[in-house]
């Protein structure tokens, strides 16, 4: 699933999702979808993507990142 607009970083990206999603037991086809989700949506953070974006747009893909950051990492504090 791997898309032409991204680079070898974000092929990797994928592929890296993807087998921790698989090793994590998710279906070949729901690790795709994640994992190409989350890549598109680090693309949008960064400015990466093809089309400009409102600066709004890559403001609140910056925070859904981020915000998933802190809530693993909360997940593991309170262990």
């Amino acid at each position: 699933m791997p898309q032409s607009a991204w680079t070898d970083k974000r092929e990797r990206q994928y592929d890296h999702i993807k087998s921790n999603l698989k090793r994590r037991g998710r279906s070949e086809d729901a690790a795709e979808r994640i994992a190409a989700a989350t890549v598109n949506q680090t693309r949008t953070a960064k400015g990466e993507t093809k089309e400009a974006k409102p600066p709004s747009e890559r403001a609140r893909a910056r925070r859904d990142m981020s915000a998933a950051g802190r809530k693993g990492a909360k997940a593991r504090r309170s262990r």
